[in-house]
């Protein structure tokens, strides 16, 4: 039962862990930002661009946002792994 508690409170701690990691992309000026847990924190429009403009730009902010995570989650992947105990 122990070792059930301690792998919720490592599983929440990295919870908390990966909220804070945060990605900023800006694209034209649309700016999007989305923590580890690929939450959209933020989103900036630039009002010099017409609608179809800012949904394209828009669209690439997250793309590029969550390829940039990805790769900031495989780099922290094997100190996860230790703070999990895997």
């Amino acid at each position: 039962m122990f070792d059930q508690i301690k792998q919720m409170k490592q599983a929440l701690d990295l919870q908390s862990q990966l909220k804070k990691e945060k990605i900023e992309v800006d694209k034209e000026g649309v700016k999007v930002v989305i923590n580890g847990l690929m939450e959209i924190e933020d989103i900036k429009l630039n009002p010099a661009h017409d609608t179809a403009k800012l949904e394209k730009l828009l669209k690439e902010a997250i793309s590029e946002a969550n390829k940039q995570l990805q790769m900031r989650l495989m780099q922290m992947a094997p100190m996860l792994k230790g703070k999990m105990g895997m």
